[in-house]
């Protein structure tokens, strides 16, 4: 639970504190730094302009800077970085986790730019696409790219360990499963293939996530967006399949309403807005498909709304003990993790 002012009033109303313990306590958190990103006006200062120089140096990257040609491409490219890394240590001295963060990660998002470079001065590069192409389409070749990727971002994470780096890696990591596939099936247009090995990925990605989120659960919050791409990695890659299979679809239902589950389980959103959205699907599939001229199933899927209210209404009321009696059985990491989740 959230620390907040309001709060700290309710518990002086309970004549569990004092007013002046109150003001001290607010004074003293308000002059703590900050370690986690909140949604006020500096925090999206911070990120606005850090994403725009990540953007800058990937999205947004024009055919201007073919002009410089390989080695003009990669030393600027490592100017860039050495400026990042210097403001990166400036930040950290000074207690601003949060800039910190965002300029290691943009010495990580700099990586590809670097190794285009080197390739195109060592007269490796082997088509005509351009540094540009990277961020739009789907070649087997940027496979290097990403793998220089993955190792510096490793690097500079066990450096510098800040949440915000994973977001580098979790983007490379979802640009590497699209040309694994792309590079499987060599360029012909096998898309289920390619949706095959996307839900893989980002099953092993999830996997990567969840062991994270153990590792650092008191620590930081290192496995955000290694969940948010593997989870959508794999449900693209999943709802990508086709299938004339009603059982199919079924298991498909099921396989959503088990992300929905497994996100209240983690605290974790992401999981719960792609699995409704996947049961949403499905529920569609089967008022325009299957029961389209039926006019018991809006009725039927009303009766189980309303049971899976009822459902809430019970779960609530016995959450606690339930809760506790579930966890017994679950590895003692887990249920530390679980346990700092539901407390935050």
């Amino acid at each position: 639970m959230k620390i907040t002012k309001k709060t700290l009033e309710l518990a002086v109303a309970e004549k569990i504190i004092s007013t002046d313990q109150m003001e001290r306590l607010l004074d003293f958190l308000e002059a703590l730094p900050a370690t986690g990103p909140r949604f006020d006006f500096t925090h999206v200062l911070y990120y606005l302009g850090g994403l725009t120089a990540i953007g800058a140096m990937t999205l947004f990257m024009n055919l201007g800077w073919e002009n410089f040609g390989g080695w003009g491409i990669f030393i600027i490219a490592l100017a860039y970085a050495a400026i990042g890394l210097k403001l990166c240590a400036y930040f950290k001295k000074r207690g601003h986790v949060i800039p910190a963060g965002i300029c290691a990660a943009f010495v990580v998002a700099l990586t590809p730019l670097a190794i285009y470079g080197l390739q195109q001065a060592m007269g490796w590069w082997p088509d005509e696409t351009a540094y540009r192409d990277y961020h739009h389409f789907i070649r087997w070749h940027w496979i290097y790219l990403e793998l220089g990727t993955l190792a510096a971002g490793a690097i500079v994470a066990y450096l510098h360990r800040y949440p915000f780096l994973l977001m580098p890696i979790a983007v490379t990591l979802w640009y590497m499963s699209m040309d694994v596939a792309a590079m499987l099936v060599i360029g012909r247009p096998n898309f289920e293939l390619r949706a095959l090995v996307s839900m893989y990925f980002g099953l092993a990605m999830m996997l990567l996530a969840f062991w994270v989120d153990i590792r650092s659960a008191k620590s930081g919050d290192y496995a955000f967006w290694l969940y948010l791409f593997g989870v959508m990695t794999f449900w693209g890659g999943m709802t990508s399949q086709h299938s004339d299979s009603e059982l199919s679809k079924f298991i498909y239902f099921c396989i959503n309403l088990s992300l929905m589950g497994a996100g209240v389980i983690l605290v974790r959103r992401v999981f719960v807005i792609f699995g409704a959205l996947g049961g949403a699907i499905y529920l569609g599939h089967l008022a325009n498909e299957v029961f389209e001229d039926s006019w018991l199933f809006p009725v039927a899927l009303t009766a189980i709304g309303l049971g899976i209210i009822y459902l809430g209404v019970v779960w609530q009321k016995n959450e606690k003990r339930i809760t506790q009696k579930a966890r017994s059985f679950l590895p003692t990491a887990l249920r530390d993790l679980l346990a700092e989740r539901t407390a935050s």
